[in-house]
């Protein structure tokens, strides 16, 4: 694809990543244009700019009745790239009704690396039923039912594992959870080499638990 707009439209690793971000923590605005990013992890909004090759500064940001700025955001306003992330699938308003969205199978690992740093989440704890049992999940979460039921075909499709979601009621959202076994595998597929792109206080996260027990 040839660069128009300010992000230039072409897919590789770090633009299918900010994708993942734009579905999770991101927001396109109703007048056709606006693109905005909102994260408690700076590192996520550079990692955003980085990924697009944007120069647009950072803003402190208030979060519900607070009057503190204690998250970041970044805005782009790019009418050819509003339009692209229409084409494929994304819109306003986006949190219950999203659906699937149209990524290259090539690139499916750093756009789902981006939705987990936006949106997943990654636990331990020791099973008190088996002596010395470590077990740990990797989960992503949604309003949107269809949305997990899109990401959770995919991840089978391109992983061969299932998973498990389950609607959290006093949130109103759905988690798609993967335990031991089929987390070691998911995790394996997102961070496939050493220097890909990520949230690094997740990665760490991750690797200081595989790394306890050998794996």
């Amino acid at each position: 694809m040839k660069p128009l707009g300010k992000v230039r439209l072409e897919w590789s690793p770090e633009f299918a990543y900010a994708i993942g971000l734009i579905v999770t923590d991101g927001s396109l605005s109703k007048d056709g244009r606006h693109i905005v990013l909102v994260s408690k992890d700076l590192e996520m909004i550079n990692n955003f700019r980085e990924c697009l090759g944007i120069s647009n500064k950072t803003e402190g940001h208030t979060s519900g009745y607070t009057e503190k700025k204690d998250y970041f955001r970044i805005q782009l306003g790019d009418r050819i790239f509003y339009d692209f992330l229409i084409e494929i699938g994304l819109m306003p308003n986006k949190t219950k009704i999203l659906k699937e969205i149209n990524i290259p199978k090539k690139y499916f690992a750093d756009f789902l690396r981006g939705h987990f740093d936006g949106d997943g989440c990654f636990y331990s704890y020791w099973d008190p039923r088996w002596k010395s049992s470590l077990m740990y999940y990797t989960s992503f979460v949604s309003a949107s039912r269809g949305h997990i039921d899109w990401l959770r075909s995919e991840i089978n499709q391109s992983c061969g594992i299932k998973g498990h979601c389950a609607e959290k009621p006093s949130s109103s959202v759905y988690q798609l959870r993967y335990a031991k076994k089929e987390s070691d595998i998911l995790i394996k597929y997102m961070y496939y080499a050493d220097d890909v792109r990520c949230l690094s206080r997740k990665h760490l996260k991750i690797r200081k638990v595989l790394d306890s027990i050998g794996g």
